[in-house]
């Protein structure tokens, strides 16, 4: 818990938001609900219904995990990670599925705004001495 407590309220604040994201969009759309957008993004890429369901579980059990790891790991190169996979995934759609830019809460707004998170939380990183734990 020490680690939490030498860390500022901005850094805080953006691990919580951002693994909060993660870990709700693996849990939710991806493995409780197994959204019907989910198995059509990636039955772009998969042509077996059933190995698609699996995969996306698989994959939403991955953002479970990396969501707890910005929550808790102290190592500034997993926002780096954060950033090109949003990045990553925002080509992804926009090359299977550009249409969704133009719903509500749609990818860009949504993975710009981790973005600016994980540059907020790579700044406030940058704050912290050597000789202090991350």
């Amino acid at each position: 818990m020490r680690f939490f407590f030498n860390q500022s309220p901005a850094l805080l604040l953006c691990r919580i938001s951002l693994a909060f994201s993660w870990i709700y969009q693996g849990a939710v759309p991806k493995i409780v609900c197994q959204s019907r957008g989910e198995i059509d993004l990636l039955g772009h890429l998969i042509p077996v219904y059933q190995w698609v369901c699996e995969a996306v579980f698989w994959i939403g059990t991955g953002e479970i995990l990396f969501g707890l790891l910005l929550l808790v790991a102290a190592w500034s190169w997993l926002f780096w990670l954060n950033i090109v996979a949003l990045i990553g995934l925002l080509l992804f759609v926009l090359l299977f599925e550009p249409a969704m830019f133009t719903l509500p809460f749609n990818p860009l707004t949504l993975n710009m705004s981790l973005i600016a998170l994980s540059v907020i939380a790579l700044i406030e990183m940058n704050k912290i001495k050597p000789s202090q734990p991350q």
